[in-house]
């Protein structure tokens, strides 16, 4: 698992930065600047949430059992960015508003994702 998510938080953090380049040079001209700042929300969540991962996967590294809670809060990272960024992107691309009600879901993830990492933080053995 440590491998797996420190590649998918070093792939994810790349794509922040493309998605965050794309929307300042690609962009600018062609959406709303509410649309714009809905983009850059989602690439900003993005990167915040690869370097947490990368943090689970850093983790998971020095630990020779890996706890339920840890391995929870990188799936709930994954996940979380997946359908929080994933829907802002495509919300602010589309202009389809019923994409802005499954952003919640992305953020509900990030919410859990973090509360996972609280509980394994206490049971870490470093």
């Amino acid at each position: 698992m440590t491998q797996i998510f420190l590649s998918i938080a070093a792939i994810l953090g790349g794509l922040s930065v493309a998605a965050g380049a794309f929307a300042s040079h690609a962009l600018r001209e062609k959406i709303s600047e509410r649309s714009l700042e809905i983009f850059e929300t989602g690439a900003r969540y993005q990167m915040y949430h690869a370097l947490a991962l990368l943090a689970v996967g850093l983790l998971l590294s020095r630990t020779t059992s890996p706890q339920f809670t840890l391995l929870a809060s990188g799936w709930l990272f994954i996940i979380g960015i997946a359908i929080f960024s994933g829907s802002l992107y495509a919300l602010s691309l589309t202009n389809i508003k019923i994409l802005g009600a499954i952003t919640p879901l992305g953020g509900a993830a990030f919410l859990a994702g973090w509360g996972a990492l609280a509980i394994a933080a206490w049971g870490l053995k470093l």
